[in-house]
């Protein structure tokens, strides 16, 4: 009666550990400086929010809307590729709205995978890259990505040692968790390597404007050939400070597309219509209020690296992204990511995400989000401080654990 399959292929949530235990601390009224999750802390830009209260004000757009997305944002969205990328899309068949960018990995890959199907995805990666395949009942190889490590090398072993031969990529650029950024040649290679393999590809490109020290990124579709073999993901989550607001796109191979706007069909009936009209506006409208969100991003980042290398954590700045990935200082690094996650929350009262909830690539490393002002970063810095200086004792059982 309790046998769930697919929920029983979920590994256990690894956030959780860190999750329940600063619930905990909260209720003992401790401050915790809350790097855990990225979930974007600046308000909405005003204008997108007035048009929302003027549609809603409509009992028009109180109806059922479209579940690919209303025409004139899907339109915006394929304005805005041409404007920044160069890529033409057509709106009709080219392009569907998501209700944020997890939905529609999910159900295209619930629309396109079967059971016993193969999913190459990078070890680390966001946990939807994996999961959505696995929730669809196929089976993940993971491609280990970071520092020193060959992309289409480790692809091509793993293509090799597959069976049966997989038949989707998931990548992700900007990437997270790693910070990790590419050129628009990775994405030809890409683009090579799915055609010499018969793979789709699902590029996710949620950090497309959050970049720093004049990198720009390119787009997934912007290679020759893109449109042939895969679909691009974009939200307006972090470039607007919309995460709540759960507007996500998916444009690219009409194939892909077309399989992701017909089962949505079945699944929902859009989102509300005044979030649809509003995310128009944002899309059309000014865009000085992404530039401030980016230099928002680029300040935390400057006064949290600043600080860490201060206290002898020495971590490169991302070029991308609103996060930091940061190698766990030597001397911590046998605890794992998890303990090491635990100590800083017990000691520092400082919430980072664990890396290995990102995959087993991953646990070297913690995730810091870009979510607190500088304020509150330097007080977290401070607390960081008297960890690695020694000034707190480790537990013997994590010395044993590790």
């Amino acid at each position: 009666m309790s046998a769930f399959p697919r929920i029983d292929r979920l590994p256990p949530y690894v956030f959780a550990v860190v999750g329940d235990l600063k619930m905990k601390l909260r209720r003992q009224n401790i401050d915790i400086v809350d790097f855990s999750m990225g979930n974007p802390d600046s308000p909405t830009p005003r204008h997108i929010v007035d048009k929302l209260v003027e549609a809603a004000q409509k009992p028009a757009n109180h109806r059922y809307s479209l579940s690919r997305g209303i025409p004139n944002l899907r339109k915006a969205v394929c304005d805005r590729y041409a404007r920044n990328y160069g890529v033409y899309l057509d709106p009709d068949g080219e392009c569907i709205a998501t209700m944020g960018s997890k939905e529609g990995l999910a159900h295209l890959s619930m629309a396109i995978l079967s059971p016993g199907d193969v999913v190459l995805a990078p070890d680390p990666t966001y946990p939807i890259h994996k999961y959505a395949a696995v929730l669809a009942g196929a089976d993940v190889r993971s491609v280990p990505i970071g520092p020193g490590r060959d992309f289409f090398e480790d692809m091509t072993t793993a293509v090799r040692n597959a069976w049966p031969k997989p038949k989707v990529l998931f990548i992700c650029y900007p990437h997270n968790p790693t910070t990790e950024v590419t050129t628009l040649e990775f994405f030809q290679k890409v683009v090579d390597f799915a055609k010499e393999h018969n793979l789709w590809v699902i590029h996710d490109l949620a950090y497309a404007d959050l970049v720093f020290d004049g990198y720009k990124a390119p787009s997934f579709l912007q290679a020759k050939g893109a449109k042939d073999v895969g679909v691009e993901f974009t939200s307006l989550s972090k470039t607007y400070s919309m995460p709540g607001w759960r507007m996500g796109f998916c444009a690219g191979n009409r194939e892909l597309v077309g399989a992701l706007t017909r089962i949505k069909s079945y699944l929902d009936y859009g989102i509300f219509q005044p979030i649809q009209i509003a995310s128009t506006v944002a899309l059309n409208g000014p865009q000085d209020c992404v530039d401030e969100t980016v230099e928002l991003y680029r300040q935390r980042r400057d006064c949290l690296i600043e600080g860490l290398d201060r206290i002898g954590w020495h971590v490169e700045p991302p070029k991308a992204t609103m996060f930091v990935w940061a190698q766990i200082p030597e001397e911590f690094r046998k605890m794992g990511s998890v303990e090491f996650s635990k100590l800083l929350l017990n000691e520092a009262h400082v919430a980072v995400s664990p890396g290995l909830g990102f995959g087993s690539y991953g646990d070297d490393y913690v995730r810091i989000a870009l979510i607190e002002n500088e304020q509150r970063t330097k007080q977290a810095i401070r607390g960081i401080r008297r960890v690695l200086s020694g000034g707190v004792d480790i537990p013997e059982e994590e010395h044993d654990a590790s």
